[in-house]
């Protein structure tokens, strides 16, 4: 099970003995039909060494992503077949999600589990891992803060998603996207509207303009404006607008009011729109119906909507996890976990923010973690 090590000194005929131990960081695989990403990358293994923790991983631990053991052996790491005896031993142990009940009940007191572990959706599993004195840590609920950032899942991960979603977007558009002037004629560049300028939203309006798009984006956040317009998009203003924006940076639930301006201007915009890329998301709830029936069935066949918000319900009504509807010749998709199309880029982001916030949590000097709760960013992902 995991200790609190440290070093022990002894006598032997007169000869002072030192027995230093080290801490134990690990992990174990993800259940990969759902989660391909890793929490610890060959990079990041120096990292953890130079601090001096001992790494255990299972075995074929980043196989799948073309990272063979003898990788990771040859840095140094220790590794096992047996995913409990790593979660017994282990001081701290990282992962992307939740661990399985069966595996869970596996990590013992003083242990330490970080990584997005949902508490809006766990809390009852997390209230039985707390009983048993484990300290648990939720990176989703880092302070928007500038000495978080370096550890900012949220960020890091919805970078790659914006970019993926419009990748994945114009790859079932059946036009071309940037202006072409031929000596048959001209083909329009495609118009693309992101709802919702968050970091993933901004990340596609990016990317969409570097591809040669016509871009437009709203946001209840009127912070937004000037981001949006310094990446070269448009951003479109609901006439009267209130700021809906939290302490933390995040987009909060609009009034009736706003909603219905919104409405309004969404369905005129749509009209003339090829590709929508929705992202609108409130922590902890159910994803807000921004783009209605009435406004897909006046937009134009052949339009795509990516949907990233699909997995806490979706932006649309229709928006179904892992499929392509068709409605009325709009296609409208979203998947489980978009960043599965990226794992290797997507887990090399994660694990650099995880080492982050575990060398923020450790004591270089007493060797052990030192949860100050004096710390904001420690004190806001502890979950209690």
């Amino acid at each position: 099970m995991g200790n609190c090590r440290c070093d022990i000194c002894f006598s032997i005929n007169g000869y002072i003995l030192v027995v230093e131990f080290v801490m134990i960081i690990g992990s174990i695989s993800e259940n990969k039909h759902f989660e391909k990403r890793i929490a610890i990358t060959p990079d990041i293994v120096k990292k953890y060494t130079s601090l001096g923790f001992e790494v255990s991983l299972c075995e074929n631990y980043g196989s799948h992503l073309g990272i063979k053991d003898e990788q990771f052996k040859d840095l140094g790491v220790k590794i096992s077949k047996n995913e409990i005896e790593i979660l017994n031993s282990s001081d701290i142990i990282v992962q992307l999600g939740m661990l399985s009940d069966d595996k869970s009940g596996h990590i013992n007191e003083n242990q330490t589990l970080i990584g997005v572990l949902n508490p809006y959706d766990n809390k009852e599993k997390l209230k039985i891992l707390i009983q048993k004195k484990i300290n648990l840590f939720s990176l989703e609920l880092l302070p928007r803060i500038t000495r978080a950032q370096s550890m900012d899942i949220l960020s890091s991960q919805a970078n790659l998603a914006g970019y993926k979603a419009v990748v994945e977007s114009f790859a079932n558009f059946e036009k071309a996207i940037p202006m072409m002037m031929t000596a048959a004629g001209t083909v329009p560049a495609a118009k693309v509207l992101v709802v919702g300028a968050g970091v993933a939203g901004l990340q596609a309006i990016a990317t969409a303009k570097r591809m040669g798009a016509i871009v437009f984006a709203t946001d209840v956040r009127m912070a937004s404006k000037e981001q949006v317009e310094s990446l070269g998009g448009k951003f479109l203003t609901v006439e009267g607008s209130e700021n809906l924006e939290t302490e933390g940076g995040y987009a909060k639930e609009a009034s009736d009011d706003f909603k219905k301006k919104q409405d309004e201007l969404l369905s005129e915009t749509l009209k003339k729109i090829d590709i929508v890329i929705c992202t609108a998301l409130i922590p902890g709830k159910k994803a807000p119906i921004i783009i209605k029936d009435n406004m897909i069935d006046n937009m134009q066949a052949g339009s795509v909507i990516y949907d990233l918000a699909a997995v806490q319900g979706g932006n649309t009504a229709f928006t179904e996890v892992d499929k392509i509807i068709d409605r009325n010749g709009v296609k409208i998709m979203g998947e489980t976990n978009i960043l599965n199309k990226l794992p290797v880029s997507a887990s090399s982001l994660y694990a650099k923010n995880i080492f982050n916030f575990v060398d923020n949590l450790f004591d270089k000097e007493k060797k052990k973690i030192n949860i100050n709760l004096e710390d904001e960013i420690i004190e806001k992902t502890l979950i209690k």
